[in-house]
């Protein structure tokens, strides 16, 4: 909001001189609030570019030493020291979130009331949230990525961010998601913190612009990978995985679209294969 807006009369209504309105627009000039400094959170964030290699392990003991830039994991399930031990090594750290899901095995579970929990994502133990309640979600959601920051990740990954197009128990519409998915972009923004887009694909041309890399899985199964294009052009990585298909059935077209793309099995441990080189 812009600070200069010097008042046109006295108090008693007459008009203030010319002169005394000159001098008065200066110094509103001087006095404005200085933007927000760039710092990490503006220009000096990290943003990943297309083609970088990565590790994505969810489960299982974290195996620092597979030589990619990148790590994917899960932020509370690691201690800042994890964090410190790969950036030492070289790596950037993404912490894994659920942002669209309630979890009952997570340590806040029981700070989210039964009314904004919905139906289950398919998972064990976890279940869609009413993404329309952000006076619940937004300070949940506040927490777990200042928690993040705190243990020094690079980046987010929010997963669960297409409810609207699941059965989750609540009427989410498109802009429903809409709303949320930017509000935690926003939120990690604020913390210094990259965040990624994950698989909404549907959403991708609205929502680039608001986040620094995309996730996504099984786009080559299903077909669906040239509608990653938008980050891919616009010189964000899309970090692909796929678990059934071979590689040899998909890297091709990775390597042609730009997709940072591995094949993993779906518990997300240490395993991984990746596209060979061209």
């Amino acid at each position: 909001m812009h600070a200069r807006r010097a008042a046109r009369t006295r108090a008693g209504g007459r008009p203030l001189p010319v002169a005394v309105l000159i001098l008065m627009a200066l110094l509103a000039g001087c006095t404005s609030a200085a933007p927000e400094p760039a710092g990490k959170a503006g220009k000096d964030r990290w943003r990943p570019e297309p083609g970088i290699g990565w590790q994505w392990q969810l489960s299982g003991r974290l195996d620092p030493t597979v030589d990619v830039p990148v790590y994917d994991i899960d932020g509370f399930d690691h201690k800042a020291a994890a964090v410190g031990d790969l950036h030492r090594r070289g790596r950037k750290v993404i912490c894994y979130l659920s942002t669209g899901a309630w979890e009952d095995f997570r340590p806040d579970a029981g700070k989210f009331p039964a009314s904004v929990r919905g139906k289950s994502n398919g998972w064990e133990g976890e279940r869609w949230l009413d993404i329309r309640r952000t006076d619940v979600l937004e300070p949940l959601m506040e927490r777990r990525i200042e928690m993040c920051a705190e243990k020094g990740f690079d980046a987010v990954e929010p997963d669960n961010m297409d409810g609207y197009r699941n059965r989750t128990g609540f009427p989410l519409t498109a802009a429903d998601q809409l709303r949320y998915n930017r509000l935690i972009a926003r939120i990690a923004h604020r913390h210094g913190l990259s965040v990624g887009l994950k698989n909404d694909l549907g959403q991708i041309p609205e929502l680039e612009p608001d986040f620094d890399f995309a996730v996504n899985e099984q786009c080559a199964q299903y077909g669906e990978c040239a509608e990653l294009t938008p980050f891919v052009k616009a010189g964000k990585a899309v970090f692909h995985v796929e678990y059934e298909l071979p590689v040899a059935r998909f890297c091709a077209g990775s390597r042609r679209l730009g997709l940072s793309s591995l094949l993993k099995k779906y518990e997300l441990g240490v395993w991984r294969q990746e596209c060979p080189k061209a």
